[in-house]
C-alpha cells in the first residue's frame, strides 16, 4: 500500500473551540496509529505546521481520512504527497542481542 506525507498548516491563533477539540482529536490520531494508518504523527515546536505519514491506496483515500481528524475544519491548508522512499528506524529488524 502506498504511503503518503501529509503537510497540514494550522491556524495562527487557537480559539477555545479549537482547544477543546485537542483531547477528541488526539484520541482519534492514537487510535489511527495504533491501526497502523498513521505512521508518523508530528507538530512544529511553533504550532503552526504538522506532518503526518498515512498509508492509503491513493491521495483521495488519505485526504478522506484526514477529513474525519476532528480539528480539521480548522485546517487552513493541506498537502498530500506521495512518498516514493520512506525509511524509518522503527520499520528495521531490532539488534540480536546474545544472551
Amino acid at each position: 500500500m502506498p504511503t503518503f506525507v501529509v503537510t497540514i498548516t494550522l491556524p495562527d491563533t487557537y480559539e477555545e473551540d479549537f482547544l477543546a477539540l485537542i483531547p477528541r482529536h488526539r484520541s482519534h490520531i492514537n487510535r489511527l496509529l495504533t491501526e497502523k494508518v498513521i505512521e508518523t504523527y508530528a507538530i512544529s515546536a511553533d504550532r503552526r505546521r504538522g506532518w503526518v505519514t498515512i498509508n492509503g491506496e491513493d491521495a483521495g483515500a488519505v485526504r478522506t481520512v484526514v477529513e474525519q481528524f476532528p480539528l480539521y475544519r480548522y485546517f487552513s491548508g493541506i498537502e498530500i504527497d506521495e512518498l516514493f522512499i520512506f525509511d524509518t528506524v522503527a520499520s528495521r529488524f531490532p539488534p540480536i542481542s546474545l544472551n
